[in-house]
């Protein structure tokens, strides 16, 4: 079986600005906690804008999340991440991605950009599939992606961690991160 490589933009995408529409699009992540299971997360994805260019060189993606906004499902994760010892929302209160690359990697394309989490900016690659392109029944052009990293907390200033009893520490280093983006093309 023969993949094909794309060198362009996929069909159903045209040039133009699209706005991620927040209400559609989710940030999650998951940390191993324990050692035994996963702690999941998300995080609002606030703003962020998809441009295409003529190609993939030309093409940028922004987007801003709100860490203030953290839902692990239990009030009490949420205040500590939110606090000194994680993300100290009150000081830095806003993450942001900014592209610096659009590259096809098999039927797929990996977008590589400078993400700034607790006031450190780390280059990150986010393996990414498009999903497709669609005409909602208002007639706004719509375009969909799923993408996703992995990140080392620690290489962000995040290193609060607890020991256990039995080896090892509370919380990994390791983090997931996974997005589900849906954008609207601005007329």
């Amino acid at each position: 079986m023969t993949t094909t490589t794309p060198t362009t933009l996929p069909a159903g995408i045209t040039t133009g600005t699209w706005a991620i529409e927040t209400s559609h699009s989710t940030a999650t992540f998951t940390v191993r906690h324990a050692g035994i299971s996963k702690a999941r997360g998300t995080v609002a994805i606030t703003q962020g804008t998809i441009t295409i260019g003529a190609d993939l060189a030309d093409s940028r993606v922004t987007a801003t999340l709100d860490p203030a906004s953290i839902d692990t499902k239990d009030a009490g994760r949420d205040g500590h991440l939110k606090s000194a010892d994680f993300f100290e929302v009150e000081t830095y209160p806003t993450w942001t991605f900014t592209s610096t690359g659009i590259r096809a990697d098999g039927a797929d394309y990996v977008i590589t950009g400078d993400l700034t989490i607790h006031g450190v900016t780390r280059s990150v690659e986010l393996e990414t599939e498009f999903n497709g392109a669609a005409t909602d029944p208002f007639g706004a052009a719509r375009i969909g992606f799923s993408a996703r990293t992995e990140i080392s907390r620690k290489d962000f200033g995040l290193t609060w961690n607890a020991a256990l009893e039995t080896g090892g520490v509370l919380v990994s280093d390791k983090v997931k991160i996974s997005l589900e983006i849906e954008a609207v093309a601005q007329v």
